[in-house]
């Protein structure tokens, strides 16, 4: 019943009350953005959902827009600035996939939605993350964020999958706080973002602007 009419709710109310006691916020956020990084604002990239569609997924801006000699983006290191570091820090940086959840793209708790190219590197049982949708916080992000290694990430999500509940859920909200408070876990030791997952076993250099 929860997961049928509850859950969705739930985020509607919730998502819905962020965005009025919030847009203050948000609009000093966006022109610290706009002053210190340039335009866009709003990062928008491509993500999978529910079930593995695709959707746009919002966030503020954290990292400047440039490029090496062959055209190519330059290393997450040298393009995330103290300014974007704070801002991924403090989680402000997610306040815009508040509008996500109101679309009914995304939850409030959730597997944490990642790149579209990963959708074929997952093995049957990680896919199953996606058979709810993504969140702005989970499981994984409340028991290590970006510091977990890729496989216990994935083992978390589908273990929230199979457990599924309201008090699950405000124990995650609760949970997610406490973390964005203490910043905990904001990267994988060694980099500026996360790692980027190249298959189960398998691990290699370059990162997501996730």
């Amino acid at each position: 019943m929860y997961l049928r009419f509850g859950k969705r709710l739930m985020d509607l109310l919730l998502a819905s009350l962020g965005l009025l006691l919030l847009w203050p916020l948000m609009l000093l956020v966006g022109l610290l953005v706009r002053i210190k990084l340039g335009s866009p604002v709003i990062f928008r990239q491509v993500r999978p959902g529910l079930e593995g569609k695709p959707f746009t997924l919002y966030k503020f801006r954290t990292m400047r827009d440039l490029h090496g000699s062959d055209g190519a983006p330059l290393p997450d290191r040298d393009r995330l600035t103290p300014f974007g570091v704070f801002l991924r820090s403090t989680s402000l940086d997610e306040l815009p996939e508040l509008f996500n959840v109101l679309k009914g793209e995304m939850s409030l708790v959730g597997p944490r939605p990642l790149l579209m190219e990963y959708l074929d590197l997952y093995t049957p049982e990680q896919m199953r993350r996606h058979q709810v949708r993504p969140g702005i916080t989970g499981i994984a992000q409340v028991m290590g964020r970006n510091a977990l290694p890729w496989e216990e990430r994935f083992r978390l999500d589908v273990w929230y999958v199979d457990n599924l509940s309201l008090t699950l859920d405000l124990k995650i909200l609760a949970m997610t706080v406490c973390k964005v408070i203490r910043r905990e876990g904001i990267s994988q030791e060694g980099q500026a973002t996360v790692e980027r997952f190249r298959g189960s076993g398998v691990s290699g250099g370059g990162s997501e602007n996730g």
